[in-house]
C-alpha cells in the first residue's frame, strides 16, 4: 500500500449526495481481475451514456488527472463493496473529501491508502466553490499536520483518528500492520505456553513415548 504523507494535485467536484458503491463501480465490472485495474470503470454509468460515449458535462470527463475528489454528502453509502475504493485508487485519487463519508467505505479507504476527509458544511462549501472557480489550481493535503490548503483559501484543519492516520502515513494494510506486532505476538505466545502448558499441543516425539 502506498504511504500518504502529503500530496499536491488538482481536485474535481462531484456535487451529488448519496453516491453509493454501485454507482462508484457497477457490480458487472467486479467479475474482472483487479490486476487489470478498475479505474476505467469508476462511475461508469454516470461518465458514459448507454452507447458508451463520454457524457461531456460530467465533472470527471472535464478534469485532467485529478487526485482529490470533492464528493457530495454520504459518499460511498450502500453495500460494503471494496471494489469501489479500488476503482478510485486505480483512477489516481489519493483522497476523498466530503461533508460525510459512509462508515464502511471510510474503513475500506484507509485499508487501501485512500484518505477519507470529512469537513463541516461551511468549510466544504468554501473548498468546493474555490475548486469549481478555478479547477486548474492545485490543492494540498498534509496528513502530518492534518491540514488541507488551497491557494484561494486559508488552511483548513481536518480530523482523522490516530489509528487510521498512522496506517496511511506508513502505508500499512491489515497484513503489514499485523506484521509490525510479530515480536509482541511471539512474546505473548511464549508467556502463554509457559503459564498454561496443558493448552499447548504435545510434540510428536512426546506422543510417541
Amino acid at each position: 500500500m502506498k504511504p500518504f504523507v502529503a500530496h499536491e494535485g488538482q481536485a474535481v467536484v462531484l456535487p451529488v449526495a448519496n453516491v453509493d458503491t454501485d454507482q462508484i463501480i457497477p457490480a458487472r465490472f467486479l467479475r474482472k481481475p483487479r490486476s487489470a485495474g478498475y479505474g476505467n470503470f469508476l462511475l461508469h454509468d454516470l461518465r458514459f451514456d448507454a452507447n458508451g460515449r463520454s457524457v461531456a458535462d460530467f465533472p470527471l470527463n472535464r478534469a485532467e488527472a485529478p487526485s482529490f475528489l470533492i464528493a457530495g454528502s454520504n459518499f460511498g453509502c450502500g453495500s460494503s463493496r471494496e471494489g469501489a475504493v479500488y476503482a478510485l485508487v486505480d483512477y489516481g485519487f489519493r483522497a476523498v473529501i466530503a461533508p460525510r463519508i459512509a462508515d464502511i467505505f471510510r474503513n475500506n479507504s484507509v485499508r487501501n491508502g485512500l484518505v477519507p476527509i470529512e469537513l463541516p458544511d461551511d468549510e466544504y462549501d468554501r473548498l468546493a466553490q474555490a475548486v469549481e472557480a478555478d479547477p486548474a489550481r492545485e490543492m494540498k493535503v498534509d496528513l502530518q499536520t492534518c491540514t488541507l490548503s488551497h491557494p484561494a483559501l486559508a488552511p483548513i484543519s481536518f480530523v482523522i483518528d490516530e489509528g487510521s492516520r498512522k496506517r496511511l502515513l506508513k502505508g500499512l494494510d491489515d497484513i503489514a500492520e499485523t506484521a509490525e506486532r510479530f515480536g509482541a505476538i511471539e512474546d505473548f505466545a511464549a508467556s502463554y505456553r509457559k503459564d498454561r502448558p496443558w493448552t499447548w499441543p504435545a510434540s510428536p516425539d512426546k506422543e510417541a513415548r
